[in-house]
Parts: structure tokens; sequence; C-alpha cells
């Protein structure tokens, strides 16, 4: 098809839509998937402020509990194979990809049905061990199960550049989400179940139909082939995501079981306020990310520290400013009873871009199916968090927990990097990928100025 000409005497909006016309397909899509991840995020940290005038702290504290519970248990659900696994499958199994991609997620399916079983067995031991009911989690595995097929359909999407629907499903469930849960939370006396459940009926109804989509493309639920190398890439892969979660839950759980529900309410919402820069982290990753794992295929991976310093470098700018306003923001997102969450953003902001520096490191790892290597170094961060929190808290209360989360990432960030050069090493014969005084002058500037 020629490309679009703009004649004489046209406005300034019809030359702006002839450019986005003439635009290269994976140029728009990489602009709409980056826009979504920022609406989908944004309209959720929108609504915070409501919640936290609908539920008290304690309230507050136990739906972060929930969702805490929810991201460990996740990991022994669904293996989180709508994560690294799915996307190298789809670059290692291009020929087959629709037959891959309905066989791991009939995987999926099974397993969730199997600890839905295990559950059901047991119930009242783990609705003791996790401090939930029965309805709570119920919508748990239900979320779990919802949240993986969302997980591999937008995978497709974003691989085949496929941006229209995402961009429809993905605003369609952030929008649903909390006039849903509003709905519900104010006609129902148990509103932390109230919320909970808005959000589950909302996934359900929005994302179960993408599973049924895949299965009519393909009939493959079974493949004995296929299962094997999901469970084989998968299983290793346990620690590190397990370890992953803890790093970003475990100091909820922890604060509830050692501190109060209250204590953990307001930290959760200085975590939820933290992670606003998680929604410019996950925008930029979900546009880099696939690129990176492309440009360590074809070789070109000196390309990437010149994508990497100032992605490091905007998001550093970004969570300084997050650090600068944090008491006004805090009095916009909550009531007084909620002020004291402005003592744990700056630790908690910081980490942030650590998390964001350490998917630069890993995808090396992910890519060369290293997982001994990533296992090992978020499972190093995690049980150093959780000694530093049972020591911390204790002493200095649940302000601890965001200097002790910030340590941690520290340490994450620089073992997946010491892993990465290894590899690199290795497998491309490259001795030095990144310009370390560079990495460590962004770095270290970041942290002086925040602190």
């Amino acid at each position: 098809m020629p490309p679009y000409t703009v004649g004489k005497g046209i406005s300034m909006f019809q030359k702006l839509i002839f450019q986005y016309k003439n635009l290269p397909t994976s140029v728009r899509a990489t602009a709409w998937f980056a826009c979504c991840s920022f609406l989908q995020r944004g309209i959720s940290m929108l609504t915070t402020p409501i919640f936290t005038r609908l539920l008290t702290p304690a309230e507050y504290g136990q739906f972060g509990v929930f969702n805490s519970w929810m991201s460990i248990l996740s990991v022994f659900v669904t293996m989180n194979m709508f994560s690294g696994m799915f996307l190298q499958g789809f670059v290692k199994f291009e020929d087959r990809r629709e037959c891959f991609a309905s066989a791991v997620q009939g995987l999926c399916t099974t397993l969730t049905a199997a600890w839905l079983a295990i559950y059901l067995l047991f119930r009242d031991f783990w609705n003791r061990l996790f401090s939930l009911t029965t309805v709570q989690m119920l919508a748990m595995l239900l979320m779990i199960w919802a949240s993986a097929m969302a997980g591999f359909w937008s995978v497709k999407q974003r691989n085949g550049l496929q941006y229209q629907k995402l961009v429809v499903c993905s605003l369609l469930v952030s929008f649903l989400n909390p006039i849903v849960g509003i709905f519900l939370v104010l006609h129902a006396e148990d509103r932390v179940t109230a919320r909970i459940f808005g959000i589950a009926i909302v996934e359900l109804l929005v994302y179960s139909w993408m599973f049924f989509s895949q299965m009519r493309q393909d009939h493959t639920f079974f493949s004995a082939g296929f299962w094997r190398y999901a469970l084989k890439f998968s299983i290793p892969l346990i620690p590190h995501y397990l370890a992953t979660a803890v790093l970003s839950g475990a100091d909820r759980i922890m604060i509830e079981v050692m501190v109060g529900w209250e204590e953990a309410g307001v930290y959760n919402l200085a975590y939820s306020v933290a992670q606003i820069m998680m929604i410019f982290n996950t925008a930029l990753l979900q546009t880099i990310e696939p690129w990176l794992y492309k440009w360590i295929a074809i070789g070109k991976t000196k390309t990437i520290p010149s994508i990497a310093y100032p992605a490091f470098t905007g998001i550093a700018l970004i969570n300084i400013l997050l650090i600068a306003f944090a008491p006004e923001i805090i009095a916009i997102f909550a009531p007084p009873t909620y002020y004291d969450a402005i003592w744990v953003i700056p630790p908690v902001a910081m980490s942030v871009y650590f998390m964001f520096s350490y998917s630069f490191f890993a995808a090396f790892e992910f890519y060369y199916e290293k997982t001994a290597y990533i296992a090992l170094s978020t499972l190093g961060g995690a049980i150093l968090n959780v000694i530093l929190n049972i020591v911390f808290i204790q002493i200095y209360g649940y302000y601890a927990a965001g200097y002790t989360t910030l340590i941690c990432y520290i340490v994450y960030a620089i073992l997946h990097y010491v892993c990465m050069c290894r590899l690199c090493r290795i497998e491309l014969h490259i001795y030095r990928l990144y310009d370390l005084k560079i990495l460590l002058s962004i770095s270290c500037g970041f942290m002086i100025i925040g602190f």
C-alpha cells in the first residue's frame, strides 16, 4: 500500500492522523501497549483514595495481605508459566505457536483444578494458615486462573502486534473493577470480602473467554512434549518467582503477624503509592522486553546499553519526584489515619528503581534458560528480606520494612548483574556489556538525591 500523502490546506489534526497512519505497525503497537499499561495502572491508582476512605486501615491491611498471599500462591498454582517460559516458547516453537499456546493453557488449567481439590480437602487448615475465609480463598483461586489466561493471551497479542483487542480488554477491566468494587463495598457488611469478590467477578467475566477462544483455535489441551517442556522450564523457576513474590509481599504479611492489621494497612498504602512508579516500569518493560529477547537472539546485544541508560535515568528522575512530593500525595490518597505512610515511601520508591534495572540483566538468564542462576539470585534476596524483617521490624516497627526492602532489591539487582556478566562471557564472548561506571553513577546519584 502506498504511503498516505498530505495535501495543501489540510488541518493540523488531519496531518497528525496521516502521520500516525504512516507509522510502522510495530511503532503504533508499541505506543499503544505502553499507553494501555499506563492507563490500566493509572486508573487503579486513581481509585485508591476512594477505597482508603471506604475501608479502615485494618480492613485495607487485610486486603493488602490477601493480595500478598495471592502473589505467593500463584507461583505454586500456575508456576507463572505466562511469564518468561511462554514468551521463550513462542520464540522457540514459532512454527507450532497455536498448539503450544493451547497445550500450556491446558496444563495451567489442570494445575489450578488440582490445587482447588487440595484446598477443598483441607480447607479448614488452609483458612487458618492464611487467615482467610473459604469465600476469599475460592475467589483467590479463580483470580489466579483468570489472570494466568489473560497473561497468555496478552503475550500472544503483543507478540503479534495486535493491540486493538488488548487495549479494549485492559481498559474494560480497569474501569469495571473499581465500579463493581465500590458498589459491593457500599452494600456489604464484610467490606474486605466484597472488595475481593468484585475483582474476582470482573476478571472471571472478562478473562475466561480467552481460554475458550484459544481452545477453539487449536484443540490441543494435552501435549506430552509441550507439557514436559513447560514443566522442565517452569519448575526450576519456582524458587525465583516465589522469592520475587516474597520480596514484594512478605513485608505486609510479617507486619500483620508481628505488629497488627492497622499497621499493615498503613504500610500497604505507602507501598501502593510507591508502586505508582510501577506504571512507568511496566509500560517501559512491556515495550522494551520483547525487543531485548530479539536483540539477544540476533546478536545485537550492543544495542541494549544505549536503551538501558536513558531508561534507568528516566525511572530514577520520576522516583525522585515521588519522594519529593510524598506528603502531598498521601494527603490526596488517604485520610489522616494513614499519614504515617509518608515515612515508608522514600525507601520503597528507591526499591522500584532496582526492580526495573533487574529486568535488563535477567533477560539474558531467561533467554539462555539458566533457571538455576535466576532462582539462586532471587532466592538470595528473598531470604535476606525475611531475616532482616524479623530482626528490624521488632526493633523499629513497620517503618523498617521499607528499608529492608530497599537493601534486598539492591542485592537482588547486583546478583542478577553478576550472573548476566558470566552468561555474556560464556555465551556471547562479551566481557563487558554495560559500562559499570555509568551504572554506578546513575544508581548512586539517584540514591544520594533520594535520601
